[in-house]
């Protein structure tokens, strides 16, 4: 590809030297700002992405010669890209991403999605304007680096009670290819996923059985782990490929980044004495990669080991039952995985009086009420939410109507085909159900559901 008609891009690692930005739980903005945008630069090295760095080192930068150094490399026009890489704080959880006056969102929702595919959640993606002007932005970053694209990116809240503090230690890498990935693709580039990763990126003439077949798994659980609902591929896709459970009747635990006996011990419900004990252990030191037997369990559930990727939400939709149950069975305080974690599944298919609607982009309480027939406050009692933010891939406990049936509000661009793949029924049954004569649909109406 010619480099030339490519975006150009500055990552800009935030504070530094002097300034280290939000410090809070063993988290300093200026060393993870930093790490996350040298693993930018780096990836976007690979992939052919013209790109530099306002900082690549311990070094401090004000406000006057940031914006400088910045645009030192490609100049000031609007073929640059500019990624001012960020750790908020202030109690929150989840990123946020602001963009310039001067620009649409077109970017900074990508990043979004981006992100919340690698597991984060995003509380906001936005423009924010200096008070005493408001035809300004709010941030000299934005402001003193005319016509460049420029997005801040707020990976997440330092001083979090939430998830956010094991995000950034534990999954910045994550974070920051789901950075990489929108850059890339925005810049115009080719993305590809990073080698040993467990994603495949769609090539020409690919299909899911080509893929399915490669990877000696069935096109069902390559779409399942992807939440495909159709057999369509696009090229340069990425599709995360399941990996075939163990057979082994030991139970293992391979060793990661940050862990402790101590840790690993508590996540899988044992002592540290008893962990090196059945290793033959003479100290607490561990290697990344190092594979521990755990104790074998008494209890009749089964097991599922946490991969690349997945989420609680995508667990619970894969093996019939609820983030709840997931996490009581556990004893889960949070919806943060770690890969090679072992989960306890249900014995059997959770029985319940409700039914349940996955979380989908753009997806609010109150529209998803609305097409269900009932109330916000009715959805967040059933899923026990303090809250009405959303995750996509979410799973909701959906009340049942008073009668035998749940109803479905016709929406734009809905048709019976679309609407009997979301629910799991046919277009004959819906027809059926709801004495219906011709497929066509008006928006207001309501359907039955099977």
């Amino acid at each position: 590809m010619d480099n030339r008609a490519l975006k150009k891009v500055v990552i800009d690692a935030g504070h530094g030297g002097d300034d280290p930005g939000t410090i809070a739980n063993g988290i300093t903005e200026k060393e993870y700002t930093l790490k996350i945008s040298e693993y930018i630069h780096n990836r976007l090295d690979e992939l052919g992405i013209p790109n530099e760095m306002s900082r690549t080192s311990d070094e401090t930068l004000d406000s006057n010669n940031r914006p400088e150094r910045i645009q030192e490399f490609y100049g000031n026009g609007d073929d640059v890209i500019v990624v001012s890489n960020h750790i908020n704080a202030g109690g929150g959880d989840g990123a946020e991403v602001i963009y310039a006056l001067r620009n649409d969102d077109t970017f900074s929702s990508k990043i979004a999605k981006e992100l919340e595919t690698a597991g984060q959640n995003v509380r906001k993606y936005y423009q924010r304007r200096l008070p005493s002007n408001p035809a300004k932005d709010y941030y000299y970053i934005m402001r003193d680096t005319p016509n460049n694209e420029t997005v801040i990116v707020e990976y997440g809240f330092a001083d979090s009670t939430g998830d956010d503090v094991s995000q950034i230690k534990n999954n910045w890498e994550d974070l920051a290819e789901a950075v990489t990935k929108a850059i890339v693709e925005y810049a115009g580039g080719t993305y590809i996923a990073p080698s040993g990763s467990n994603y495949y990126t769609v090539q020409s003439g690919d299909s899911l059985w080509s893929i399915s077949k490669k990877y000696g798994i069935t096109v069902d659980e390559l779409k399942q782990a992807n939440n495909l609902t159709s057999n369509l591929l696009s090229i340069g896709q990425n599709l995360l490929i399941p990996t075939k459970e163990s057979e082994s009747t030991t139970d293992e635990y391979i060793v990661q980044k940050g862990d402790t006996l101590y840790g690993i011990a508590s996540k899988f419900n044992t002592t540290v004495d008893n962990l090196k004990s059945i290793n033959n252990l003479t100290t607490d030191s561990l290697s990344i990669g190092q594979v521990l037997k755990l104790p074998s369990t008494t209890t009749s559930t089964n097991t599922y080991t946490v991969k690349s990727g997945d989420t609680l939400y995508a667990i619970a939709n894969k093996y019939n039952t609820t983030v709840d149950t997931l996490k009581s069975l556990n004893n889960l305080t949070s919806n943060t995985l770690s890969i090679g974690q072992v989960l306890k599944l249900p014995g059997s298919s959770v029985s319940t009086d409700t039914n349940t609607y996955t979380v989908k982009s753009g997806d609010t309480l109150y529209a998803i009420a609305n097409k269900y027939n009932t109330t916000v406050n009715d959805l967040k009692t059933l899923n026990n939410l303090t809250s009405n933010t959303l995750s996509i891939g979410q799973i909701l406990k959906i009340p049942n109507s008073s009668s035998d049936n749940v109803t479905y509000t016709v929406q734009k661009g809905d048709t019976l085909y679309g609407i009997a793949e979301e629910f799991g029924t046919t277009v004959a049954e819906l027809t059926k159900l709801n004495n219906l004569s011709t497929t066509a649909l008006s928006i207001g109406q309501k359907l039955l559901l099977p």
